[in-house]
Order: C-alpha cells, then sequence, then structure tokens
C-alpha cells in the first residue's frame, strides 16, 4: 500500500522525492528532470552519447544530496581516459543544478552506435569513460566549512554501477541506481538498506531481508524508458506491488549557474583596461563564455567603456547586451 504525503494523482517534473518501507531499513529517492534539465543544456552542443551521460551525472547528482543532510554544494566528478575525460554535476543542497562535460567531439561521433544488448552498453560506457579512471564526490558544508570527499575507482559498466560502488566503498550502504537521460528528461531512482539495530528475531530478520531483495528486484524491473516517461507513484506500484511505502512531498529541482554579468564585469576589471581594449580593437566586442554553462557574455564598445568609467564599488552596469 502507497501512502503519499502529497497527492499522488499530480505527477510534476523537475522533483527529487524520497521513500520508504515501512517498518524497514530500506529507504529510495527518485528524481525527474525535464525543464531544468533543457535550461541546462540551452548554450551547450554535446554529441548526443555525451548528453546522455551527463544527464546521467546530474541526477546522480541530485540523488546524492537528497541522501544527505547538509547546508551547501555536492559535486559529483568523473575523470576518465577516454573521449570523455571530466564530467562534473553540481547539486546543493536546495537542488539547484549545473554540469558540464569535456570530450573529444570528434572522436565521440566517430564511435560504433551503441547496440541494444546490455554488452554494447556497457562497451559503448567504457569506450566513452575508459578503463581507468575514478569517480570524486565532494562536499562542502556552509556550516563551519566542513568538507567531505570520497574517492573510488570507476568500476561498472555504467555510471550507475559505478555509484553503487561508491556507496559500498564510501558510504558502508548496499545500495541500487537507476539512472537514464536523453536530450529531454533525466531521471533516477536509488534504494538503499540502512544500518539497522541488533537483536533482532529470526523472523525479524527474515522480514529485513526480504524487504531488502524485494527493494532489488523493484528497481531492477523499472528500465530506463519507464523511468523517464511515468511519475513516482506509478513507478513505485509497478516495481514494488503490496509493498507498504511512504512517500514524502517532493522538492523542485532547477538549473542554476553561479555566473552573472557582475562576475563577470569583475574579470574584465581584473584583467585591467589595455588588456580588453586590445581585444575589443581586434574582435569589435569582448566575449566571456561560462565554461560551465556555456553562456555567452558579450561586451560591445559602449559597455566597455561604461564598465571602465565606473569605480568597482559603484556598482556595474546591468545594461549588457
Amino acid at each position: 500500500m502507497l501512502r503519499a504525503m502529497d497527492n499522488p494523482a499530480i505527477v510534476t517534473p523537475d522533483q527529487v522525492r524520497r521513500f520508504i518501507f515501512e517498518n524497514q531499513p530500506v529507504r529510495g529517492h527518485w528524481v525527474h528532470l525535464e525543464g531544468a534539465w533543457r535550461e541546462l543544456q540551452a548554450h551547450a552542443s554535446y554529441p548526443p552519447a555525451v548528453t546522455e551521460l551527463l544527464g546521467q551525472a546530474v541526477v546522480a547528482s541530485v540523488l546524492l544530496a537528497a541522501t544527505l543532510k547538509f547546508r551547501g554544494t555536492l559535486t559529483f566528478q568523473l575523470e576518465g581516459d577516454g573521449v570523455v575525460s571530466l564530467l562534473v554535476a553540481q547539486c546543493t543542497h536546495d537542488f539547484r543544478v549545473r554540469a558540464v562535460a569535456r570530450c573529444d567531439q570528434a572522436a565521440v561521433c566517430a564511435l560504433t552506435p551503441e547496440g541494444s544488448g546490455a554488452h554494447d552498453g556497457a562497451a559503448r560506457f567504457r569506450s566513452l569513460v575508459g578503463d581507468a579512471g575514478r569517480i570524486t564526490v565532494t562536499v562542502e558544508a556552509d556550516e563551519k566549512s566542513l568538507r567531505y570527499q570520497g574517492i573510488v575507482p570507476l568500476s561498472g559498466a555504467s555510471l550507475a554501477e559505478s555509484l553503487e560502488v561508491y556507496f559500498a566503498s564510501s558510504e558502508q550502504l548496499p545500495t541500487r541506481v537507476l539512472l537514464t537521460a536523453d536530450g529531454a528528461h533525466g531521471a533516477g531512482m536509488l534504494v538503499q538498506r540502512l544500518p539497522d539495530s541488533e537483536g533482532h528475531s529470526a523472523s525479524e530478520t527474515s522480514a529485513v531481508e526480504e524487504a531488502w531483495a524485494g527493494a532489488q528486484r523493484g528497481i531492477a524491473q523499472l528500465g530506463p524508458r519507464r523511468l523517464r516517461q511515468h511519475g513516482i507513484e506509478e513507478l513505485l506500484a509497478q516495481g514494488f506491488p503490496g509493498r507498504d511505502l511512504r512517500l514524502f512531498r517532493g522538492a523542485p529541482v532547477r538549473f542554476e549557474c553561479r555566473c552573472s554579468e557582475g562576475r563577470v564585469a569583475g574579470l574584465l576589471r581584473a584583467l585591467g583596461q589595455d588588456e580588453v581594449r586590445e581585444v575589443l580593437n581586434e574582435q569589435g566586442s569582448v566575449t566571456v563564455t561560462c565554461e560551465f554553462c556555456h553562456r555567452p557574455y558579450r561586451f560591445n564598445p559602449a559597455d566597455i567603456d561604461v564598465l571602465f568609467s565606473e569605480s568597482p564599488d559603484s556598482g556595474a552596469s546591468n545594461s549588457i547586451h
């Protein structure tokens, strides 16, 4: 029986939600992205295979953040020796996301299209990220400037399997993960077995084992397409029929990069007027592109005149074109 903490008839994208197995040490999280994922890609242009992998990384960062109690920023980073050398996805405690990928686009496009079998998917994943690499999860908490970092070797046949290894190694929590993404959607689900108190009877221990086995079977039968297309209530009903579950209210997920016109203006002031005007004379304008979201900030000659006629404390003009 599913016990929802808000209206189960409403399926809203760009949300992360938590669910638990009643009276059992098993919990789960689900996330579905649409608008936030499209905004994140608005100024980027990746090959489809990289878009898929980056979307999975964004979903993974949200699921990771959802399992923690902190105020700050979580960074999920994958470094490999394949055609995708770097993936970075960041999620704050209030689920603001941004992400970037570094890849050899020509080499990615030259890869053989992925087949339908599991072996093909594993080979595709490894051709993207390589055979040697690592996953790093960094949590920078606002309170007392606390910083935690977990590093595990890149392993498994997918990003989901690599994330499962991270949880087992760094968090000591048995976890099963499902991640999926395309150009329009990103979605994910995880289930975890939490530490349980000792002193259970044999029947109680058996019930815990059965609940965890059922959780693993349930998430395994929810494929990527179903995860992208269906809401959490329907997914829980399909994956965990007959289970006594509690589904909690969702939290919104949105795209937000830290770049801004003011930050870029400050960067140009730091470079100095002579260097900026040299670029202006050569190119007719000065364009600065955010390395994270790829948003371009263009400064025409009038903008540059205003920029350097103001004192740094007077506030940058917001009339940049």
